[in-house]
């Protein structure tokens, strides 16, 4: 068979072929359109046509090179046409959408941001600093001495072959490092994980959330501290919830006290939940101590300042009557959509 009628054959192949999968599309992709396909040989052996005939087989070829190029185009136009038809038949049209399941964010998440637009609205702005921390900003700027026993407050996850190095035991080191860099007035909140070697339990985890905030600035006093935890309680939680101060003790503060709130499930009159006081502990604040300022450079003569710390855990479960501190870290999505509507 000469090279002519070699072309004529392939023509009415190419014309006669009928794919119904993917599988004999690609068949025919290789036998004709491939570079090891018939017609890189046919021009291969075109080289060996004499000058006399190679136009007309030329001519032919490139008719043949045509038609194959078509006609793949409308095998595979067709075959998507079938699995177009083949999908719908699989769908009843008529039935109503499947809902949309994206997820939300996470409790945590999202009591975090609340707290952080309270604060924002009377002044405060935000400050992030590192998970890993030195000896300095977690302990000795915040009145921590060597071998001091308010280190043992601290269950601290320190790191084996550098032991000033260490997870961060409280956000309070963001704090020291915006008086570093910062000129008061300063008003600032830090919110963040920080790590403590505690015993997992439904009250107590060794990964946490708190957000901790200060204020420097000439004349603060008390009485400002006060105000602005009242007014947080009252925003966080109701206009009904009363807040009260009791004496303790923070090597960074002084004086110190820890911050309770009115009982969110008895409202003051006593049940299980705040042991029948009537009252439930949120977090602890005081007047920041001289010696932190001056280690920070700021005149202590000068300025004052107070700071407070809470956790967002512990404020989630108060403020969504939450018993297990667990459940914000083990992902059941039974529990997670319960907080759909949350922002």
């Amino acid at each position: 068979m000469d090279l002519l009628e070699k072309i004529e054959s392939l023509k009415q192949e190419v014309n006669n072929t009928l794919v119904s999968n993917k599988d004999q599309l690609e068949s025919f992709r290789l036998r004709f359109i491939s570079r090891k396909g018939v017609l890189n040989e046919l021009f291969n052996d075109f080289k060996h046509v004499s000058n006399q005939n190679k136009r007309l087989v030329g001519q032919a070829l490139n008719e043949l090179k045509n038609l194959t190029q078509s006609r793949f185009k409308t095998l595979v136009k067709d075959l998507e046409e079938k699995e177009g038809d083949r999908i719908k038949a699989g769908f009843d049209l008529s039935l109503p959408p499947v809902q949309n399941t994206l997820g939300t964010a996470h409790p945590i998440s999202s009591v975090k941001l609340q707290i952080i637009k309270i604060f924002e609205r009377i002044g405060f702005n935000v400050s992030d600093g590192p998970e890993i921390e030195d000896d300095w900003h977690n302990f000795s700027a915040l009145n921590f001495p060597e071998n001091h026993p308010a280190r043992e407050m601290q269950d601290t996850f320190f790191i084996r072959k550098n032991p000033d190095i260490a997870l961060r035991t409280h956000t309070s080191s963001v704090q020291v490092r915006v008086m570093e860099n910062t000129k008061p007035p300063i008003r600032t909140l830090s919110p963040g994980r920080v790590f403590r070697n505690e015993a997992i339990s439904a009250r107590a985890h060794c990964i946490f959330h708190q957000v901790e905030g200060f204020y420097v600035n000439e004349n603060v006093s008390f009485a400002d501290l006060k105000q602005t935890l009242f007014y947080f309680a009252r925003e966080m939680f109701s206009k009904d919830t009363k807040v009260r101060f009791r004496p303790s003790f923070f090597p960074f503060t002084e004086p110190s006290a820890e911050l309770d709130i009115s009982c969110l499930i008895c409202h003051g009159e006593g049940c299980p939940i705040c042991k029948y006081t009537g009252w439930t502990e949120i977090g602890g604040a005081g007047m920041i101590d001289p010696n932190v300022l001056e280690f920070n450079k700021i005149d202590p003569v000068k300025y004052t300042g107070f700071a407070f710390g809470m956790g967002i855990e512990r404020i989630t479960m108060l403020k969504y009557q939450i018993k297990d501190i667990r459940l914000f870290t083990e992902n059941d999505v039974r529990f997670l959509r319960q907080f759909t509507s949350l922002y």
